[in-house]
């Protein structure tokens, strides 16, 4: 909690930016041993939200050419979710390098807006013919990014 405000504390992106959000529903399948979702599943609503994202707002020629892959997930769990929940994943994007796109990621109960769980997730740009790493064009670059590096050393791709 916020002791100053009373209220949870949250990561919130930058006034302006983008925020893209995935109502999901807690499955059977979703559930571990203990009773509540299992970790694995938050990683998964984390890709599902992104892949959404990028489906709904990149070119569609961008889409045909450009795959993208994860090499980093950073995610801190929260409070637990449990069967039948609505639940919320939120997404923007932050800093990019050359290479490197970052995208933040919050999983929220729907009904009480409760943080459940929140990542960083860092993303690379491939060629779909190639299977290489690739430049974007600078509308991706634009809409899938904001200015500054993206927990790259500096001079590092």
């Amino acid at each position: 909690m916020n002791p100053m405000s009373g209220a949870p504390n949250q990561v919130q992106p930058e006034p302006l930016r983008e925020v893209f959000e995935l109502p999901i529903r807690v499955q059977p399948a979703d559930i571990d041993q203990l009773g509540h979702v299992n970790n694995v599943t938050y990683l998964r609503w984390v890709q599902d939200v992104a892949v959404a994202h990028w489906q709904a707002a990149a070119p569609p020629a961008e889409q045909a050419r450009l795959l993208w892959v994860v090499v980093r997930h950073e995610i801190d769990y929260k409070h637990p979710a449990y069967l039948r929940d609505d639940i919320l994943a939120r997404t923007w994007v932050g800093t990019a390098s050359r290479w490197r796109f970052e995208r933040h990621t919050e999983i929220l109960r729907a009904a009480d807006r409760r943080l459940l769980a929140r990542a960083r997730t860092v993303w690379c740009p491939i060629d779909r013919q190639t299977g290489r790493l690739t430049e974007v064009s600078p509308e991706v670059r634009a809409r899938f990014s904001r200015a500054g590096p993206c927990g790259a050393t500096p001079g590092k791709a």
